[in-house]
């Protein structure tokens, strides 16, 4: 994890991490606690397919408090305004030349609710419309090649 990095994220986004974390602490590391109780009483751990994955379970819920802890302390909260420049927490409208307008939530993994796809800051599409208004062309330094996109719409959720 990057010590430095500050997570931009929304107020609703840190709410839901806040839940996540509470969840992972409480009944979802008691949840693996009692898998793992059960797997062992089963006998020799050795070949004990479901010891094993619960282990493996309860290294990656582990893993998750970890890295929520150290987003929720290193933590951005922005507020999306409507001025129609792309920013985090905003709705983007972008377009490929050739191609329908698409519309993402720009921001981090942790945004999403399902309702959009998730375009993030740090991506090579993401770090070209940042900053960038309503009706702008960009171009967007990806690993296979310049992408241009032009930015339609963008909006607050």
């Amino acid at each position: 994890m990057d010590e430095d990095k500050k997570y931009q994220l929304t107020k609703d986004a840190v709410d839901r991490l806040k839940e996540k974390l509470a969840y992972l602490e409480g009944e979802g590391r008691q949840q693996v606690i009692d898998q793992i109780a059960t797997a062992r009483a089963h006998g020799d751990l050795s070949e004990n397919a479901e010891y094993h994955a619960a282990k493996d379970q309860q290294g990656f819920q582990e893993s998750e408090v970890r890295k929520i802890k150290h987003m929720l302390e290193n933590l951005e909260i922005v507020e999306a305004e409507d001025d129609g420049v792309a920013g985090p927490g905003k709705l983007v409208t972008i377009r490929h030349p050739g191609e329908e307008a698409e519309t993402y939530l720009l921001g981090m993994r942790e945004e999403k609710t399902g309702q959009y796809a998730i375009l993030t800051p740090e991506s090579p599409i993401g770090q070209a419309i940042v900053g960038h208004a309503e009706g702008e062309k960009v171009v967007a330094k990806a690993p296979a090649g310049d992408v241009p996109v032009e930015i339609v719409e963008v909006t607050t959720p």
